[in-house]
């Protein structure tokens, strides 16, 4: 006669409930217990965190974590369709909708929360929506097939998460919040309107402060939202992301305790007040806290299956202790992270970078003597993510000044400890990694089946990837660095395969180099689109926004308008001058055109004029007035060649032994029309007192009276370095062969997004290779390299004076469905500063490094030379 098993029931099948169950098996409670899970929807657990990757494909199959046969095969029963309505906590037995009873030793609430609607008059009208389920993704899709307008209103990760959502769907969206910033629990107020402003800038309408009284029949759409200052906003669908609470309902009725604002009450094994009874994830309540992230949920999971083990052997129980709620993610493409106490503390000490030209804010917290990482913010880069984190996590003393921390860039997988937490969800460490790797783990899939890293927000797969790449390189075997999820080639080896191979379209691209999705279907992404685009223009060199062959829906957001998006939604709009000359009528025809639109001027580093504050339906005719008064494009929004600076060389300073005007106009012009991995920047010194600063430059030329001196990889900006000298007393035609040379293999050889700088410091061999490659034809590409460089030169366009030509093109450059019933500017987001218009938004200005002194107590700022 067969012994009946003790029943272990679960209740819920989320993410949290399904890791819950991966623990029961990884401990083999599976073979000791006659487990069963009952879940409220119809597919087993799926990822709630990427749910927006839906709409990519419409199906739920790329997000599914498990399958019904997979529980099968685990010997676990699993109850679809199924809601359990009581608990009896006396006879150990739970109730479904349909009046089952069964019987349990030990039960697992795992329910999860339910999205906050407000409680406002119409949230229950057509087309109001919420953001939870893939039923609710499908109803979400289905409304925005009628729907022009769509409105989110939450502005927190759920939020902007739907929002990105929406956007996907074709729909012109707005995101209402409450507070008077996004994400306000996790950001401070400058991150929350640098964070703002990024979004803006990608299309969609961002409004804080705003409380909705009513939803109303709308006059110009299906809705109309009233708020409490009077004003409102008409719109076709409505999706309420404002937030979660506690699935509390099944532990409310069954007499366990609750809190006074929700949440079912556990200790430190996450046992609730009912004898027998864990309850884990957002439905649980801690030391009055509703952890609402999936990374505390895990580890809730972990600590009551070690429980429940610790009950039928002698294995020793983990206790709760809290949870780090540490995130890092990319909301409609934006970076965010943030790490600890991200908004500050009471006497805490802070480091703060505030760089408003790149769009990119920091700021670190510490403790009072200054040396302890408390909390930190990043906006617009969090490269350095995981080394702030792990000086978090270990509270490490700080080495040398916090300040480096912020300058410091992109950590080094190799430089963390093995004790370092990479995977916060599944507390893995790089250690973990490393040695999963080195027993024969070699694929991201196999990383994550072995030590579930990445598995969870999947938020660290990149880390987790180059310490993949790195450890296999260590231990001397052969792999492929993909650029992206889609690729399993790097960007040198798809620049390789385009070239050979004649591709010049992102479909042939993916479709015979890619990676499909789970339904078939092909699609990119914002790493490898880009990416693909700046190959295709460096190879072809067509018109990058060419319709027929799909370029223009590759393009980033500045490519894609051929224009520098602001802080304020505007455009900056910079013609090229040439080595820094202009003639007096181009000067006053700029001066001219620039008061006709009211635009703010300054002549920049580079020797060019900037003129900024244009509306997105006004670069069109601006841009036909310089074109017209001899203009063309300056490739400021483009990763190419920006600016080739001169001083005025041997016509008319006496020290001067070369003309560098002219030399540095020959070079602009030439090199002009060239794409590459990131941006260019020439200089051209009469003399070797080098007043165009030549040798912090990408390309820096320095006259001698025997010919020309030639410097190679400098860089300004945040972390400068010095050129190095390539070669000396250069004849004009040698230079120009070398630059060539130079120019082209980097293109051909260097990573997306990568400065000449940091790629000769990739280089194996360094200057010394390079001088090989270039000078000695070590590769025997010197030839090829030429080649592309002439194709380049020959079929050189302006791309404003091309899309000028082109009606699908200027027609995307209206605000509004009706230009002619546009409203008026509003003139009060602007003042008159210096007799000229600024954007009327607080802190405005290049940035600053701001520093809590730890002596002073006081608060210094310097300038960011950006």
């Amino acid at each position: 006669m067969a012994v009946s098993k003790p029943k272990l029931m679960v209740v819920g099948n989320g993410m949290v409930g399904h890791h819950f169950i991966e623990q029961v098996c990884s401990l083999g409670l599976n073979k000791i217990f006659d487990v069963h899970v009952f879940g409220e929807e119809p597919r087993p657990a799926y990822d709630r965190v990427q749910l927006s990757k839906y709409f990519e494909t419409g199906s739920a199959d790329p997000l599914m974590l498990t399958s019904a046969k997979d529980y099968q095969d685990w010997g676990i029963t699993l109850h679809l369709n199924t809601m359990i309505t009581a608990i009896d906590t006396a006879t150990k037995t739970i109730t479904n909708a349909e009046g089952q009873h069964y019987v349990y030793e030990q039960l697992v609430l795992a329910t999860g929360s339910f999205p906050f609607v407000p409680p406002i008059n119409g949230n229950d009208r057509d087309q109001c929506l919420v953001y939870r389920t893939i039923e609710d993704l499908q109803a979400i899709q289905a409304a925005a097939a009628n729907s022009k307008v769509g409105v989110v209103v939450g502005g927190g990760l759920l939020g902007l998460e739907a929002a990105n959502a929406m956007k996907q769907l074709g729909v012109k969206t707005h995101v209402v919040e409450f507070a008077p910033q996004l994400m306000p629990v996790q950001l401070n107020d400058k991150a929350g309107e640098l964070l703002c402003s990024k979004i803006e800038q990608l299309g969609v309408s961002v409004h804080t402060s705003k409380a909705t009284t009513a939803i109303i029949d709308g006059e110009s759409a299906l809705h109309r939202m009233t708020f409490n200052d009077e004003s409102f906003l008409e719109t076709d669908m409505i999706v309420f992301s404002a937030g979660i609470r506690p699935q509390d309902q099944l532990a409310r009725v069954s007499n366990i305790n609750i809190g006074e604002r929700g949440g079912i009450e556990i200790d430190n094994w996450c046992l609730t007040s009912a004898p027998d009874v864990y309850a884990i994830g957002e439905c649980a309540l801690w030391q009055q806290k509703i952890f609402g992230l999936v990374a505390p949920g895990y580890q809730m999971a972990r600590v009551a299956a070690s429980h429940i083990a610790s009950s039928v052997s002698d294995t020793k129980a983990q206790t709760f202790t809290g949870a780090d709620m540490s995130t890092k993610l990319k909301l409609l493409g934006v970076d965010v992270a943030a790490i600890g106490a991200s908004r500050g503390f009471d006497n805490a000490q802070f480091v703060e970078l505030s760089d408003n030209q790149t769009g990119i804010y920091k700021k670190l917290w510490l403790d009072e003597s200054g040396t302890l990482l408390k909390g930190a913010v990043l906006i617009g880069d969090n490269s350095d993510y995981s080394r702030l984190l792990d000086l978090y996590l270990s509270q490490d003393e700080i080495i040398g000044s916090a300040v480096e921390l912020l300058l410091a860039g992109a950590e080094n997988e190799a430089d963390l400890k093995d004790t370092s937490i990479v995977c916060s969800c599944h507390q893995v460490t790089k250690g973990d990694i490393v040695d999963a790797v080195k027993a024969g783990s070699h694929k991201m899939a196999e990383i994550k089946s072995c030590t579930r890293a990445a598995s969870g927000c999947g938020g660290c797969a990149p880390v987790v990837q180059k310490i993949i790449d790195q450890t296999l390189q260590a231990e001397g075997v052969d792999f492929n660095a993909g650029i992206c999820a889609h690729f399993d080639h790097d960007r040198q080896a798809l620049y390789h395969l385009c070239q050979v191979e004649g591709i010049s379209d992102f479909t042939t691209l993916i479709s015979q180099h890619g990676k499909p999705s789970a339904n078939g279907l092909h699609y990119g992404c914002d790493i490898c689109k880009p990416a693909a685009a700046s190959i295709f223009a460096s190879l072809k060199n067509q018109y990058v926004l060419n319709q027929d062959s799909g370029h223009v829906q590759l393009q980033d957001t500045n490519d894609a308008y051929l224009g520098n998006i602001q802080k304020d939604g505007t455009y900056s709009i910079v013609p090229r001058v040439a080595g820094g000359e202009i003639t007096p009528a181009k000067l006053i025809a700029m001066g001219q055109i620039a008061q006709e639109y009211d635009l703010y001027t300054k002549i920049t580093g580079g020797q060019r004029i900037d003129m900024f504050g244009a509306t997105l339906s006004q670069l069109p005719e601006i841009w036909q007035k310089l074109i017209d008064a001899g203009f063309e494009t300056g490739h400021a929004y483009g990763k190419s060649l920006r600016t080739v600076k001169s001083c005025v060389g041997s016509t008319w300073c006496r020290y001067g032994v070369q003309d560098s005007v002219g030399f540095a106009i020959d070079l602009e012009n030439r090199y002009k029309g060239l794409r590459s991995p990131h941006k260019l920047k020439f200089a051209v010194s009469g003399c070797t007192r080098e007043c165009a600063e030549a040798q912090s430059k990408d390309i820096g030329i320095i006259a001698t009276d025997k010919g020309w001196n030639l410097y190679v990889a400098g860089n300004g900006g945040m972390r400068p370095r010095h050129g190095d000298l390539f070669a000396t007393d250069l004849s004009t035609e040698e230079l120009y062969q070398y630059i060539d040379r130079i120019l082209m293999f980097y293109v051909k050889t260097a990573d997306k997004l990568q400065r000449t700088s940091t790629w000769m410091e990739s280089l194996d061999g360094g200057l010394a290779y390079l001088k090989s490659v270039v000078i000695d034809d070590a590769l025997g590409i010197n030839a090829a390299l030429e080649q592309q460089m002439n194709h380049i030169v020959a079929t050189y366009q302006c791309e404003w004076k091309t899309s000028l030509e082109q009606p699908a093109f200027l027609a995307r450059f209206n605000e509004f469905v009706n230009p002619n019933e546009a409203p008026m500017s509003d003139t009060s987001a602007y003042q008159r500063v210096r007799e000229q218009r600024f954007p009327n938004i607080k802190d405005a200005g290049a940035g600053t490094i701001a520093i809590k002194d730890i002596t002073e107590q006081q608060t210094t700022a310097d300038e960011v030379v950006a």
